[in-house]
């Protein structure tokens, strides 16, 4: 299979210098802003994007190093396969947040719900849109009844390293 090489089109901000203590999902991270410092080349690509109250972000863990096909998630106390987990430590370390629009100025972006590491490289923006990305039929596999505590939490260091610690 063929390489695939991706290029940062900007860079989160967000108050969280280190993985440990981020919130491990957006919903507990409704107190935290920050912003998109978008490239000044993808800055026309923000046209008519005010108009959502939501973005999709796509992100590389770049705190992150190797990977593991067994992790131990922060909401459960039994390793699971990575791909059944939404655990930094991947194949291929690639973020997504679910976040919320403030306002948009020139190529910068404020943001709330923010649940990154400061300088964090953004991959892709796409608007959230309800019809399209909320599935009212799921399951919720080994997380049925464990979701909601994911408000409740932020990282560790288990994730940081290639060890997993």
């Amino acid at each position: 299979m063929q390489e695939i090489t991706f290029h940062p089109i900007g860079v989160i901000h967000s108050p969280f210098s280190e993985p440990a203590g981020v919130p491990i999902q957006p919903i507990g991270a409704h107190a935290f802003r920050g912003w998109i410092e978008l490239l000044p080349e993808f800055e026309a690509g923000l046209q008519d994007l005010e108009e959502f109250s939501h973005l999709i972000l796509l992100y590389y863990f770049h705190k992150v190093q190797g990977f593991a096909l067994e992790v131990l998630p922060f909401l459960d106390e039994k390793p699971h396969g990575v791909f059944a987990t939404r655990a930094p430590r991947r194949p291929n370390p690639i973020g997504l947040s679910i976040v919320r629009l403030e306002r948009i100025e020139g190529n910068r972006l404020y943001i709330q719900d923010v649940d990154v590491v400061d300088g964090t490289p953004l991959l892709d923006i796409k608007p959230y849109v309800p019809d399209f990305d909320a599935h009212l039929e799921t399951r919720d596999g080994w997380l049925t009844g464990k979701a909601g505590q994911a408000n409740q939490k932020t990282a560790d260091r288990r994730f940081s390293t290639s060890q997993g610690e």
